[in-house]
Parts: C-alpha cells; structure tokens; sequence
C-alpha cells in the first residue's frame, strides 16, 4: 500500500470531494501543507469553503480532471471501478487510496488517537467526547461525520497529541485504523449489503478491537450480547459501561426534563459517583455520555469540566435537531435510518411536548428496507401519524423490486394508518393542511427528507 510522508507534502486528489468525510479529510491535509484537488458533482458549502482555503475543485466528475501532477487519488466505497476518474487514475498508474486507510495513515500521526465505533451514535458521541476535550483546552484534532455548532463544521485541525474521528463498520472501514482508545457503543445487524450476517459483524468488531496495542483501552457497551467473545484475549485494558450496575461505568435514577434531556446518578464500579445533566435528549444519550465519562476519566479530565461541557452540548445536525416552528407546530429532523435508532427517537419524543406526534420518514437504501421491513413497521408505532416517503436509494439501484408501499402495508397490517406520498410537494401540502398548533413534526431519515421540514419553515 502506498505510503505518506506527512514530512513531504504532495498534491492528493479526492473523488468526491464534497462528502462530509471526504473534505474533512481534505482540510487536515490542507492544513499539514499538502496540495488538494478534487470533484464532486455539484457546488456546495462544503466545496465552496474547501474552495476558499485553496483546493482546487472541478464539477462534475471527469476523467480529464487526473493531471500529471497527482500523485495520489483518494476514493471512497461508493466509487465504482468504471467511475471515470478512477479510471483514469489506474491508466495513468497514479496510486490509490481509499478514504479509509488515508484516515488511517492520518491516525499514525499523533500519539493519542480515539476511535469511536457502534451501529449506532457514532457522531452524537463524538460530537459530545469533542466538546469535552475543547472544554478541557486540550486543542484535539477532530473528524466528526456531522456538523458541529462549536467548530463551524466536521473537522478541525488542533496541534495536541489528541485525535479524534468516527469509526464506521461499512467495508470493514475501520479495520483501517490505528486508535490506542476505542469506544464500541453498540452492535446490531445493519449495512447487509456488505455483511452476510451479524456474526459476520461481531467478527469485524472484534478485529476492530484487537487493533489496540497492550497499553491501550477499549470501552465497551457490557449490554452487548455475549460480550466476552469479542473482549476475552484482547492485548489491552477493557473498560464497560451500560444500564447494568456491574458495569465499571453505569447509572440510576434517570430523569427528563420538559424537553426530554436527561439527568442520572453516575454509578462508577456500582457507587454513587456524582449527578450528570445532558442537554441531548433520550436514554440512548445517557448511554453514550457514560462511554465519554468513563474516557474523560482515562485522560485525567476534572468531572466538573465534563459536566459543563456535557451542559452545553445540544446535538449536532439531524440528530434530535430542533428546525424551528411554523404555525405553532414544532419541527425536528433526526437521521434515524435503522430501526433501533427510530425506536430511540420517537421514545425521546415522547418526553418532548406535543399533542399529536407525526413522523415522515424516508427509507435509506432498498437493501437496508427489505433486510428490516418488518422491524421497521414496529419502531414507528409509537407515532401518531406517519407518512412515507420514496426509498432513498443512495449507492443502490432498486433490484430486488421494494418500494415504500411494502412497508406501507407492514405499518397497516400492524393496525396504524399510514400515509406513503411519492413527492416531497405532497407531502408538504398534506402537512400544511393536517397539522395544527402544539403538534410536534419528525422528518426522519439519513437522505434529503431534511428538506420537507426546511421548506415548511422556508429557511
């Protein structure tokens, strides 16, 4: 595999550059010296910021757009071989790399490197151990797979000894990686487009967590099932965390406010050990501020700063995000695309205030709604009013012949009306004349569905 020299610079070419990863990538290099170019197929803020600190980005894609002078292309798992530039790039003998091991050769730069893996709230967890080590002023370097208020963005570049990036499972991505601590908040079947089941899924989990070197950490979820076959023999320390008391990190006495953040008793090796007061919403960001708690210990963080930064951390974009209000109707967006992470989220919204609660959700990808069609009816039970969306189809082309109508049928034959509309003007113009003052209003999904609730507000 090719090596990089971070000590001399060269010029690194990114295949879709305007990916939330992918330019934040694209700013460490830029920040360490390195000449960047890239592609995308569309003008965005992403771009048009890593435009203004002097990458040079061309639209669309275009084989043309490999010059002699690249000396490294970087791709990502949603590139195809007959993606013209990475055609080109093997033409012309120009080395690749995929995102995930230049993430990787980045990691081998800084003697502190943190990986924060799971099905599941990988980003919010990231977002609030990035909070915590700004609040700390320990000036981390952080690649975060959402926007953060704090920083501006997904990225920011520190000079400390500390990185910190999101660890995704997909292509077996984070077996790329080099981390000394690791978090793995959850494990469940997802991503079946690539994995053939969930032992294939642990399995990679623990090739994950056997990467740590002997003086290193793992903190794990204890409620994963069968926990000890992914720790048992492991070359480094585990340390756990969860809802059960034998954990070396876990709570009690949980409550919700008005808007459903949570306050517990952190239980450290089963004593009291001080309140914690969130200001995310939901048991399932109990879960994972306990896996930055029991981290913030490991570095020495004072508890008091942890606090205050767990205080004034209110979610990153589409998770939980509070859009604003229209008509008295109250309208959040969260990226919820697996069905424990529905589960998760209308169970907050239950503690949020509302009279009815309706949820548009918009399924990601055809593989992941036939593998969970079923599962999928079941977690938006708890809604008052539902409405689908078409399938957002991502990197897939639609040959297995699903479209939303099927889980449509799962949601009816359950007992729950449900509405599936095609376009986005329709369900807008359903909404307008359907919701009423005090409602609370979900847009739900890892695609665009973000869109509907914006053009309700017009912003």
């Amino acid at each position: 595999m090719y090596q990089i020299n971070f000590q001399k610079p060269i010029h690194v070419h990114f295949i879709g550059i305007g990916g939330i990863s992918m330019s934040g990538l694209a700013q460490i290099l830029i920040g360490a010296g390195f000449t960047v170019s890239g592609s995308d197929a569309r003008r965005s803020p992403i771009t048009e910021r890593l435009s203004a600190m002097g990458a040079v980005i061309n639209y669309p894609q275009a084989d043309c757009n490999i010059t002699p002078d690249i000396d490294l292309v970087v791709y990502t798992a949603a590139i195809a071989q007959d993606n013209p530039e990475y055609a080109a790039a093997v033409r012309q003998s120009v080395p690749l790399m995929t995102r995930a091991s230049l993430l990787g050769q980045i990691m081998k730069n800084y003697p502190m490197p943190i990986a924060v893996s799971g099905t599941h709230g990988k980003t919010t967890t990231t977002s609030m151990l990035s909070e915590v080590l700004l609040a700390a002023n320990m000036d981390p370097t952080l690649s975060v797979g959402g926007i953060l208020k704090s920083i501006g963005g997904n990225i920011r570049v520190g000079k400390s000894d500390y990185f910190v990036t999101e660890a995704c499972e997909y292509t077996n991505s984070f077996l790329s990686f080099f981390p000394k601590i690791s978090i793995i908040l959850n494990i469940e079947a997802d991503h079946l487009d690539f994995f053939k089941d969930i032992d294939d899924i642990r399995h990679s989990f623990r090739r994950f967590a056997q990467l740590l070197p002997a003086d290193g950490f793992l903190i794990i979820n204890s409620g994963i099932d069968n926990i000890r076959e992914l720790t048992d023999g492991l070359d480094c320390n585990v340390v756990t965390f969860g809802r059960d008391a034998g954990a070396d990190y876990s709570y009690t006495d949980a409550s919700y406010d008005a808007l459903g953040k949570g306050t517990y008793t952190l239980l450290k090796n089963g004593k009291p050990d001080g309140t914690i007061r969130l200001g995310v919403v939901g048991e399932h960001n109990i879960l994972n501020s306990l896996s930055v708690v029991a981290l913030s210990d490991l570095l020495g963080i004072d508890r008091a700063v942890v606090q205050h930064a767990f205080s004034h951390f209110s979610g990153t974009e589409r998770r939980f995000e509070l859009k604003g209000t229209v008509g008295g109707v109250t309208v959040l967006d969260d990226y919820a695309h697996h069905p424990t992470e529905i589960t998760a989220t209308l169970k907050a919204a239950a503690n949020y205030p509302h009279k009815t609660l309706w949820c548009v959700f918009q399924p990601h990808t055809y593989s992941r709604t036939k593998a969970f069609l079923h599962d999928f009816a079941k977690a938006l039970m708890p809604a008052d009013r539902i409405i689908l969306t078409d399938i957002y189809a991502a990197r897939e082309k639609n040959t297995i012949g699903i479209t939303s109508a099927d889980l449509q049928r799962e949601i009816q034959n359950l007992g729950k009306d449900c509405l599936y509309l095609r376009t986005f003007d329709q369900v807008e113009n359903f909404l307008l004349e359907n919701c009423i003052d005090g409602d609370l209003l979900i847009t739900m999904g890892a695609g665009d569905v973000v869109k509907i609730g914006e053009n309700l507000l017009g912003i």
